[in-house]
Order: C-alpha cells, then sequence, then structure tokens
C-alpha cells in the first residue's frame, strides 16, 4: 500500500523501482511545477483534487469533504507505460491516466487552505514523479449538484511514457504480468474496479479490460506465456 507515511519518507530515486534518470523530476521541478499551477489558480475558493484512480481508494491526503462526482470531456485510458512501482523497464505494465473526450466518474477532495501546501507537496511527489501528467484546473460536476474547479491530472501526450494504443487485447497482457515494489499492475486494476462498484459507479472499457486480464492470469496459469499482441 502506497502510504502517506511511505511517501513523506520516500526517495524517489529509489522507492518506486528504477527510474530512468533522464525522466526522473527533481525536487526542485516539482516544486516549480507546484507553483506553476498554483499561480493559474482560478479563483479564491476552495482547492478541490479529482481522483479517479488510486486516489479514490487511497488518498493519503488530508482533506476537510470528499464527494462523489462527474469530469465532462475527458475519460480513463491506460495509456502511460509504467516502469516503476507496479512494473520494471524489463517489464513494463501500463499505468492510468485520463484522455480527451467521454466522461469520468470520480471521488472529489477538498483540500485545507491551511495545509495546502503541505498536502499538494505530497500530491506531486505521488503523481509527478517523472512530470507525466499536465495538473490542469476543470470544472468538476459533484453528485449534489455543486459545480467546482478542481485539480485533475491528465496525461501529457508529449510525455516519453506516452503509450496511444490503449485497446484492451494489447495492453492486458502486460497489465497481466507487470510487477514491481508497490505490487503487481493487474491488483491496481482489480482495486480500481472494485472501487467503483462500491461507489456504483460504471466504466464500460474498464470491464472489458478487466476481463482480458483475467484471462491473460488463468493463461498464465495454466502455462502459457503472457506476451503481448500488437496485432
Amino acid at each position: 500500500m502506497l502510504t502517506r507515511d511511505f511517501l513523506m519518507k520516500a526517495d524517489c530515486k529509489t522507492a518506486f523501482g528504477a527510474i530512468e534518470e533522464s525522466l526522473l523530476w527533481s525536487p526542485e521541478q516539482r516544486a516549480a511545477s507546484l507553483a506553476a499551477t498554483l499561480a493559474c489558480r482560478p479563483d479564491d475558493g476552495p482547492v478541490w483534487i479529482f481522483g479517479y484512480g488510486s486516489l479514490m481508494w487511497n488518498p493519503a491526503l488530508e482533506f476537510e469533504e470528499c464527494a462523489p462526482g462527474t469530469l465532462v470531456g475527458w475519460h480513463r485510458a491506460f495509456c502511460l507505460r509504467l516502469t516503476a512501482g507496479r512494473g520494471t523497464a524489463c517489464q513494463p505494465g501500463r499505468m492510468l491516466a485520463l484522455k480527451e473526450g467521454g466522461r469520468t466518474t470520480g471521488v472529489a477532495y477538498r483540500l485545507p487552505e491551511s495545509q495546502l501546501e503541505a498536502e499538494l507537496t505530497l500530491l506531486w511527489k505521488r503523481e509527478m514523479i517523472t512530470g507525466c501528467y499536465l495538473p490542469s484546473w476543470c470544472k468538476l460536476e459533484l453528485d449534489d449538484g455543486r459545480t467546482i474547479n478542481a485539480l485533475v491530472f491528465i496525461m501529457d501526450p508529449r510525455h516519453p511514457l506516452y503509450e496511444p494504443d490503449t485497446r484492451a487485447r494489447v495492453i492486458a497482457p502486460l497489465i497481466a504480468a507487470a510487477s514491481g515494489p508497490l505490487g503487481t499492475n493487474a491488483q491496481y486494476l482489480f482495486s480500481l474496479e472494485q472501487e467503483l462498484k462500491k461507489l456504483g459507479m460504471r466504466d464500460d472499457c474498464l470491464d472489458e479490460l478487466v476481463s482480458e486480464v483475467r484471462a491473460w492470469q488463468q493463461r498464465g496459469e495454466q502455462g502459457g506465456e503472457l506476451q503481448p499482441g500488437f496485432a
């Protein structure tokens, strides 16, 4: 489990596995990114963070309120090549991000203003190890009818780890086989599936991917090789 204590103590060079030095962001780069993001803060209202992946079941943040909501204009996609954490450079998996189009349900967290810098610094250490996301302020529709400005981590398509092909038959064998210091790639996917069900949310593309990954795992248990298909 990626705990708050782990994040606070973690050395990003080693804690998540071997990360290519040219990709690893320094603390100074993360601080500059955070400062630039806060400089674009749309108003003086509270800062909300939108969780659409592991932040939904493991926020590791101090927050004052959480609420389910929907982000319009973006959809979940396992489009980030995963070479650390739950994958390795030799056997990469795929991590979740957001790509343009569609809509995404998730959970929004309102951060305490008095602890804002500390909480966001920890969040940047978690999400921006290689600067793979574009932290963006987006309109978010909460289930209770409120519309808020929320900070959302969207995939940067210019990043070296961006993978445009997210077809289930291509990425399922990768996710089924990958693992790293934080656990297996498949467990991340299954945890997301469970959390969406718990919250009464649905993602049809995710359902297809879960089925494909389980099929690949079963094949591996029966002695088959887990090799991706790119056809």
